[in-house]
C-alpha cells in the first residue's frame, strides 16, 4: 500500500506532465519529409504546415526534406528521435511497402511509431508518350499485346510511387515490361515527353498540368470511380476498363516516435482533423488531383489498421517480383 507521502507525490508530478502538456507546443515543431524539396510528398507538408500551425498555439512548423533510400532514411530519423513531441514524419504509401522492399529496413512500421491520422489519397494515371500510336485505353492494350519484349515503363526509382503502380500494372495484364528507373519523377517524365520511353503510372499531382497541355498521351485512371477535377474527368478507370478491382492511390499519413505521449498524440491528432477542414487546403489539395481524408483514417487507431493493410496488399505483389533494395 502506497504511503501518504507516496501519493501526494504521484499526483503532484501527475500535475505537473497535464500542465506541461497543456502549454504543448511551446517551441518549433519539425516536421520530416523523406524526400527532397519539391517534389509531391513535400507539397502536401508544406500545405499541411501551415495550416497546422493555426491549430497549434501559432507555433512555427518547419519542414526537414531527409531524401535518400526510397524514403527510409527520413522515416528512420523520426522512429529514433526524441518522443517529446516535437518531431514528426509525413510520409506516403512507402511506409507501407518499405516493408517487403528493403531486406535491412532500420525501423519497424507498425512498433516504431504513433500513428496521428491520414491526410490526403493521391490518385495515379495512366500515360503514355505523345508518339505512341494508341489514343484509347483499349488501342493501348492492343498495342502492349503487340509489342511483346519491347516496351518500356518508366519510374522514378526503386519504392517510387510510379514503380509500385507499374509493377501492379504489369501483374495485371500479365505482359511483362522493361523497368526504367529514373531518380525522380522529372528526369521520367523528361523522356516520357521526349518519347525515349513509352508509358508511366504516376500520381495526379506529377501528371495533371501534362494531360491538361495534351503533352502526354492519358489512358485512365487509377481509382474505382472518375475523377472529377477538370482536366481528369473524361478518363476512364482501369477497373471499369477490365482489370477489375485495379485500385491504387498514393496516400499520406502523419507519424511521431514511439513513445510520443499520448496528450499530445490526441492534441496532435485534433489539430489535424481541424487543419483538414480548412477550405484553402482542401482548395490546394484538389488542385492536386488529391483528395482530403475525411474517413475514419483520421483516427490514430484506424489509421494503423489502414497500414496494415496496406501492407498486407503490397507485399506478395513486391516479393511475387523480387525487386527489392538492400
Amino acid at each position: 500500500m502506497k504511503t501518504p507521502f507516496q501519493i501526494l507525490t504521484a499526483v503532484a508530478v501527475a500535475s505537473a506532465a497535464t500542465a506541461s502538456f497543456a502549454a504543448y507546443p511551446e517551441k518549433a515543431i519539425t516536421i520530416v519529409v523523406p524526400f527532397a524539396a519539391g517534389g509531391p510528398t513535400d507539397k502536401v507538408a508544406r500545405d499541411l504546415a501551415e495550416v497546422l500551425r493555426k491549430n497549434l498555439n501559432n507555433q512555427t512548423v518547419l519542414i526537414e526534406n531527409v531524401g535518400g533510400a526510397g524514403g527510409t532514411l527520413g522515416a528512420a530519423k523520426v522512429a529514433k528521435a526524441n518522443p517529446d513531441g516535437y518531431t514528426f514524419l509525413l510520409h506516403h504509401i512507402g511506409m507501407a511497402t518499405a516493408p517487403a522492399l528493403y531486406r535491412n529496413l532500420p525501423y519497424k512500421v507498425l512498433d516504431d511509431f504513433e500513428y496521428l491520422g491520414m491526410v490526403n489519397d493521391v490518385p495515379m494515371t495512366l500515360i503514355g508518350r505523345p508518339s505512341l500510336p494508341a489514343n484509347t485505353y483499349p488501342e493501348l492494350v492492343k498495342w502492349l499485346e503487340a509489342n511483346r519484349g519491347k516496351i518500356n515503363l518508366a519510374n522514378a526509382g526503386l519504392g517510387a510511387a510510379s514503380h509500385l503502380c507499374g509493377l501492379l500494372f504489369q501483374q495485371s495484364l500479365k505482359i511483362d515490361m522493361t523497368t526504367v528507373p529514373y531518380k525522380g519523377t522529372a528526369p521520367a517524365m523528361t523522356d516520357i515527353l521526349g518519347s525515349q520511353v513509352d508509358i508511366m503510372c504516376d500520381q495526379t499531382t506529377n501528371t495533371s498540368g501534362q494531360i491538361e497541355a495534351g503533352k502526354v498521351k492519358a489512358y485512365a485512371v487509377t481509382t474505382l470511380q472518375p475523377l472529377s477535377t477538370p482536366a481528369l474527368s473524361r478518363l476512364p478507370t482501369l477497373d471499369s476498363q477490365g482489370l477489375k478491382g485495379f485500385n491504387v492511390s498514393i496516400w499520406h499519413g502523419l507519424y511521431a516516435p514511439k513513445g510520443t505521449p499520448k496528450a499530445v498524440v490526441d492534441q496532435v491528432n485534433a489539430a489535424l482533423r481541424n487543419a483538414l477542414k480548412d477550405p484553402e487546403f482542401i482548395k490546394r489539395q484538389e488542385a492536386l488531383g488529391a483528395v482530403v481524408v475525411t474517413d475514419g483514417r483520421l483516427s490514430p487507431v484506424e489509421h494503423k489498421k489502414f497500414v496494415e493493410a496496406e501492407i498486407a496488399k503490397w507485399g506478395p505483389a513486391i516479393k511475387a517480383a523480387g525487386q527489392y533494395a538492400d
